[in-house]
This record gives structure tokens, sequence and C-alpha cells, in this order.
């Protein structure tokens, strides 16, 4: 037997087991341990990615597969638990592990010295070992149950430095906003039960195919499904813990920006797309939310200033923009758009790691300036994966954004691929103004020691960025064997190009990208100027639409005084009516009681007596 027979697709299960195992090893021997840990989480996820291979080649050749065992069973209701691997469950396979690997790889010099160094390998291995088996799962209640403990990962990894209040704040905002979108999720994976009997997705699909779910039942699951991927995924209004999440170290923005949480709910929404097929009610909605959220975090990310929350803006709009593609029958466009974008914003995010590195962990793109110089790798590396998520050619991102305005043009009309375009020109525009800022101009930081990152980091960013450049070749098609990634993954189309609609948005982009140089190519001087005479609008943005202060308010306003109205509710009617005063009125009444008991005969003789009495006085009235 080959080595590729050996590990063939029903052998997925492997990948998230090793990373599971690393987790429990490093949590129980990792301060034992020469690296503390950090081989081994490094060793089970590159072992992943080795694993991966064989696993695709065999996907290629013979066809998805699943293989699943019996959970538990509940009378006549067998649960199982499976995987199923198709191409869609091996390319977020492959990207989770690729970008998993190099993101650790990165830690080791970035965290290097960190007190809780074996705690954050473990709970990379961990992450990795949900994520893993999030995108495997076969069924809605197992992959329900790997989405918990991705947010779980997320929760701890987010609040890692938890003596900052930041961090921990942040943490508590990411684990509750999610919370929100994780009940809808479990309450539409229930609708979705009790309609089909079934949680496999492959038979619920069948079975909404088939016209055996009820429309209205159907739009209501659909619904709340979506809801749940708006939490993980950021998706307006659901997209604020995202930008506080930038509290954590700078690889687990990497990680859960690129290839983990945030794609998780794309991956559900793309997974499921038929079962929303079925509500169109609900395809319009993913598609309205898409568009918000794609225009929302492209302004939010005109405006800030932190790296770091640029980049998490940028996130989020190029999530909606994703969304958006779902919501236009584009899952291809989506999931190539997901890769594009997760390499890309990997590396983004690594870069600005070394540059944090090297400014002693400075934010602020204003006190940066001129890196170029002094770090060369990182620059050239940063600019590739700005360029990719900017939309020129002939990088990834510009393909993948030109299959999603194909998709939007031939779905949705020509109204919302206008807005779209908007949203194009926004993107080339801040992601022009942020590598101007920070790598060109004069030096703004006092710092003298500007130097570039160890191999340990600037390793990872070269390799990104080759494999953001390599992405382009996996999106066109090769002769008459392969007709492009989209048609490769979903069947849709083969790889059309749209001449016409990529030169406008080639157009586009470079207008987007020549604005940004005039408004910061002078050190920023102009921005100022535009910022001042349209300060109404800047002022809106610059407070995120005022929308994190209204959920404060809200929290503060309805939700405190509604739990301080249903805690005296408990404590006065529950606790006091219902609970203690019974017991008061027992115990009273069990010591009254006790004087019935003396052991004095005389005393029952008495009592007798009056008994007696009592009962001839009685029949005596009523005779």
């Amino acid at each position: 037997m080959s080595f590729t027979e050996f590990l063939g697709a029903e052998s997925a299960w492997f990948i998230p087991a090793i990373s599971a195992s690393a987790f429990l090893i490093i949590l129980v021997f990792g301060r034992f341990l020469p690296d503390r840990g950090a081989i081994i989480s490094i060793f089970a996820i590159g072992l992943g990615l080795v694993l991966f291979w064989p696993i695709l080649t065999d996907v290629i050749d013979t066809g998805a597969s699943a293989a699943k065992i019996t959970w538990f069973s509940v009378g006549d209701t067998i649960i199982s638990i499976g995987i199923t691997v198709d191409l869609l469950s091996v390319t977020m396979l492959g990207l989770i592990t690729l970008v998993s690997l190099l993101v650790q790889i990165y830690s080791v010099g970035y965290m290097k010295g960190e007190p809780r160094y074996s705690w954050y390998f473990a709970l990379h291995g961990l992450f990795a070992a949900t994520m893993t088996a999030l995108v495997l799962a076969d069924n809605l209640l197992f992959l329900y149950f790997a989405w918990e403990l991705v947010g779980l990962c997320s929760y701890l990894l987010i609040g890692f430095w938890f003596d900052r209040k930041p961090a921990a704040e942040a943490a508590k905002k990411a684990f509750i906003t999610t919370r929100i979108g994780d009940v809808a999720l479990l309450i539409g994976i229930i609708i979705l039960f009790n309609a089909t009997g079934h949680f496999e997705i492959s038979t619920i699909i069948h079975v909404v195919e088939q016209g055996g779910v009820n429309n209205t039942l159907l739009t209501t699951a659909s619904l709340l499904i979506f809801i749940g991927a708006m939490g993980k995924s950021a998706q307006f209004p659901l997209h604020v813990w995202l930008p506080d999440a930038m509290e954590g170290p700078t690889p687990v923005s990497a990680l859960i920006h690129a290839a983990t949480m945030v794609a998780a709910g794309i991956y559900l929404v793309a997974r499921v797309l038929p079962v929303f097929e079925g509500a169109m009610y609900v395809m319009m909605i993913i598609t309205s939310v898409g568009t918000i959220t794609f225009l929302l975090g492209s302004t939010l990310a005109l405006v800030a200033t932190d790296i770091k929350r640029i980049l998490a803006y940028s996130t989020i709009s190029h999530l909606g923009l994703m969304m958006l593609s779902l919501g236009s029958f584009g899952a291809g466009a989506a999931i190539l758009h997901l890769v594009a974008h997760g390499l890309s914003k990997a590396l983004l995010f690594l870069g600005a790691g070394s540059i944090m590195h090297s400014l002693n962990g400075e934010t602020s793109i204003w006190k940066m300036g001129g890196l170029r110089k002094a770090m060369p790798i990182t620059t050239i590396s940063f600019l590739i994966g700005a360029a990719s998520l900017a939309g020129i050619a002939p990088l990834s991102g510009f393909f993948s954004k030109d299959e999603i305005l194909i998709a939007v043009a031939d779905k949705r009309g020509p109204l919302l691929l206008a807005t779209t375009l908007v949203g194009v020109l926004i993107s080339s525009i801040y992601m022009g103004r942020l590598s101007l800022v920070v790598f060109f101009g004069k030096l703004r930081t006092r710092q003298a020691d500007i130097h570039e990152s160890p191999l340990t980091m600037t390793m990872p960013l070269v390799s990104l960025a080759i494999m953001v450049v390599c992405v382009t070749v996996i999106a066109l098609p090769w002769g008459d064997s392969y007709n492009g990634f989209v048609y490769f993954l979903t069947g849709e189309h083969k790889f059309h190009f749209d001449i016409v609609l990529a030169s406008t948005t080639l157009g586009i982009v470079f207008s987007g990208l020549v604005a940004s140089w005039i408004i910061y190519g002078n050190e920023g001087s102009r921005h100022q100027v535009i910022a001042g005479r349209f300060n109404f609008v800047y002022r809106i943005i610059l407070n995120t639409y005022y929308l994190d202060r209204l959920y404060q308010w809200m929290v503060n306003t309805i939700v405190l005084a509604a739990s301080k109205s249903i805690s005296q509710f408990d404590r006065m009617v529950i606790n006091d009516t219902g609970v203690d005063q019974p017991a008061a009125f027992v115990m009273i009444s069990a010591v009254r009681a006790r004087y019935l008991q003396t052991g004095k005969v005389y005393n029952y003789g008495a009592v007798m007596a009056v008994g007696i009495s009592l009962i001839i006085l009685f029949w005596w009235l009523l005779k």
C-alpha cells in the first residue's frame, strides 16, 4: 500500500487529532520541555500540512468521500460524528494548515521571552485542531461543537495578555458578541433537525432540494444560521468585536483574520448554500448585509490610524465582499477571494507585527514612515500583500475580485455592481494610504535602533509573499485540463475574463492609488485639509458611525436596566415570596407542631378530651 493510499481522504481526521494531541502534551508537560512546547505545536501543524497533499490528490482522483461513526443515540435517533472530504473542505484545510504553520513559526521570534510561552503554543494547537475539525464536519451538530471550541480558543488568545485591561475587555467583547450569533445558529440547527430529522449536511440539503421543508421553517432556520455566520465573520451589525480583537498578540490577529475564526462564517454559508438558495429572501438579506459590511469596513479603514485596526477594518470589508458574493450565488468566487485574502491578510498582519517589533510596539501609522530603507524585506512583502488586496493585476486579489464582480453583475444587476465598485475604489485608497504613510516619506519615529526582524519572522513573510503571487496560478485556467479555480471547486462556470469589467475595475483601482498618492504622498498634509472640509462626515466615520457608543448605551440603559428588574423580581417574587416565605411557614409550623409531641400521657389525654368534646359539640349543633 502506497503512502497516498494509506493517507487518503478518509484519513483526514488525523490532522485535527494531531494538533489536539499537541495541545494535550504541551498543556501537561509544556514547562518541562526544552522549547516549552513550541516545536511540538509546529511539528503537529506542519505534519498536518504534509498530510494535506495526499488527501488533496485523493479527492481530485476519486472525488469526495466521507467517514463516520456513531456518536450517541437517543431513542430511534442515531447521532453520528464524521468527516466530509471534498474540494471545499480540502481547500479550507490547506489554507488553515499553511497559515497556522507560518504564524506559529513567526511566533517563535515574536513571543520570545513571554512567561506563558507554552500556554500560547498549546492554544495554537487547540485552535488548529478545532478549526480543521469544523471544516471537516459532516453534520451540523459536530460542526457546532467545533464552532464553540473555536470561539473559546479565540477568547483565550485575544485575552492572552489578560493582565492588560484592554485585552481582557476585548476578549469579553468578542465572546459576548459572537455568542449572539452562536445562539441563533443553535436554534437554526434545531429547527432544521425538527424539519428534516437529520443533522447530516448532505441529507439536509437533499431534503431541502426535494421540497421536504416548509418554506416558513426553511426561511427561519436559514436566517438564524446566517446570523450565526454574521457573528463569526464580523458582519454588520455584529462586526464591532473584530477591531478590538487587535489587543491580542499580533500573530493571533493574523491567525484570526486570515484562516480561522472569521473564515468559519464564510465557510458555513458556502457549505449550506443550497439551503439558503431555497429561501430567496434570506439570499437577499445575505447580499444586503454583505454590501453594507463591505462599504462600512472600507470607510472605517480609510480614517483609522492604528496599523492593526486598519487591517482589522480591511478584514471586515473583505469579509463583506465575500458574503456579497455568496448572496449573489458566487460561492466559488467567494472561496477564491477567501484564499487570496487569507494569504494576503496573514502577510499584512505579520508584516505589521514585524514593524511593531522593530518600533517597540508602536502602532500609530503617523509615527512611522520611511521604513522601506531600514526594513526592506518587510516592506516588499507588505507591499505585495497590500497590492493584492487592493486588486492590482496580475495578483490573486485582482482575479478573485473580478470573479465576484462578474457574479454580482450577472445576478444582482448594475446598481449593486456600481455600489461594489465604489467599495473597490475606497479599498484601493486606504491600502495606498497605509503603504505610503508607513514605508515612504520621512522617518517620523525618534527610535534610533530600527532594524529588520529576525529570520524566524522574515521567513514566513517571504513565504507568504511568494504564495500570494502563486495563488494567481490557481485562479487562472491551464489549458483544457483545468478551467480555473471557480470551475474546479464548484463547477459553476469556466474561467472567463470580462475585458470591459476588468479594465473598469483596474482603472478604478489605479484611480484610488493616484488619489492616495495625491492626498498622502506629501507627508500626508492634504488629508488634514480634506478632513477639515468634510469634518462632519469625517467625525462620524472616525467614531465608527457611533455604533460602539450605541451598543454601550443599549447595554447600560436597556440590558442592565432589564437585568436589574429581573434581579429584583427574582429576589422579591421568586426568592422571597416563592421560596423563603413557604420555607419560613414550614419552619414555624414545625416549631409549633413539635409541642404536640411532649411524651406526657396527661397531655395526650387532655387533647383527646378536648377533641371528643369538640366532636360532640359539633354533632349537637348540626342536630
